[in-house]
């Protein structure tokens, strides 16, 4: 079978790991790239492939199976929209759109077209998430009925000096960096239904929100509550507990704990607590530490696109999955504003 053909359209940090992944992925060739940054331009060309200003045109010169879209988010909805009106499956960077209105939009256009796509989750793809799901699937934990989800993390001043953007409404800690929190507790926990939520303000004097709470009500009938915080010095984030990129510095600690009436389950470490017989405060809890497979969840990403694109598979995290994670997004967002309990 030959190789899918896959274009990147930017090529900033996401657009590079991008490029990288696909490097390591058998069945899968990059033939070109859209950017018109000059360093853009350069890595390009170090990898062997053309480098053109246009989209449309890319489908001309590149004739590509499978784009990727890890450009700003403004851009998603219009660029997401050529791939689909041609009929070429897209892999669109997380979150797919500035609105949950406009990514219904591109969403119902795609499923009306058949057309794949894919959200840049790329967290879903971690062996451990598995793991960890197929543990609480299979009942390890019995029923569901709460989850604490903590990212805390402190950004250093240079990183919104070198982009203001950063500093602005919309690009806060919950917009930026709660949603993958909030993927996959999705996708451990259940679709959630209601949303209340409070926000503090930047203690540097940013228009964003430094810190975020929310209490979850899910389908289930589960609660959960997640807290957010770029300005907090911690070990409690994804970043620093899933030795999953390691640009960051680990811990032993983990930023889950997901509780069931038979036993609760910690993540990123994959620590199963449970007793022995009856469920009972006054009985012994055991910790178990549950063997997992260790792989790079990006790789992993660009391996089922190209199987999703050969129509192997169907995508794993759909157009339709990030369009329901934006929607809680926006719950947590509208609720804090209006002091609400916001319902999905």
């Amino acid at each position: 079978m030959n190789k899918a053909r896959l274009v990147i359209v930017g090529l900033g940090l996401v657009g590079k790991r991008h490029a990288e992944a696909i490097s390591h992925v058998a069945d899968a060739e990059l033939v070109g790239v859209v950017d018109t940054n000059e360093a853009a331009i350069q890595f390009a060309s170090s990898c062997g492939v053309r480098c053109i200003d246009n989209l449309p045109e890319a489908f001309e010169t590149f004739r590509p199976d499978g784009v990727i879209l890890s450009t700003p988010t403004p851009l998603h909805v219009e660029q997401g929209h050529v791939c689909v009106d041609r009929g070429c499956p897209v892999l669109i960077e997380k979150p797919l759109a500035t609105s949950a209105t406009v990514a219904t939009e591109l969403v119902a256009s795609a499923e009306q077209k058949s057309v794949p796509i894919l959200v840049g989750h790329h967290r879903r793809h971690n062996p451990l998430i598995q793991k960890a799901r197929t543990l609480i699937e299979e009942g390890a934990i019995g029923e569901v009925r709460s989850v604490h989800g903590q990212c805390w993390f402190y950004k250093p001043d240079h990183y919104f000096a070198e982009a203001p953007w950063r500093t602005q409404i919309g690009a806060g800690p919950v917009s930026v960096n709660l949603v993958h929190d909030i993927d996959l507790i999705r996708y451990l926990c259940g679709e959630v239904v209601t949303v209340s939520a409070q926000t503090a303000a930047s203690s540097r004097g940013f228009e964003n929100e430094e810190v975020a709470a929310a209490v979850l009500g899910f389908e289930n009938n589960a609660i959960g509550t997640v807290t957010v915080s770029d300005g907090i010095v911690s070990p409690w984030s994804w970043e620093l507990t899933a030795r999953e990129y390691p640009v960051y510095p680990t811990t032993q600690e983990s930023c889950y704990q997901i509780g069931g009436s038979h036993g609760s389950l910690s993540v990123p470490d994959l620590t199963l607590w449970n007793q022995n017989g009856r469920q009972d405060w006054w009985e012994p809890i055991n910790a178990t530490l549950v063997h997992r497979e260790a792989s790079d969840p990006l790789i992993n990403q660009i391996a089922h696109f190209v199987r999703v694109i050969q129509k192997q598979e169907a995508p794993l995290v759909s157009g339709m999955e990030g369009l329901k994670t934006m929607r809680v997004l926006e719950a947590i967002e509208t609720a804090a504003k209006s002091g609400r309990t916001v319902s999905i």
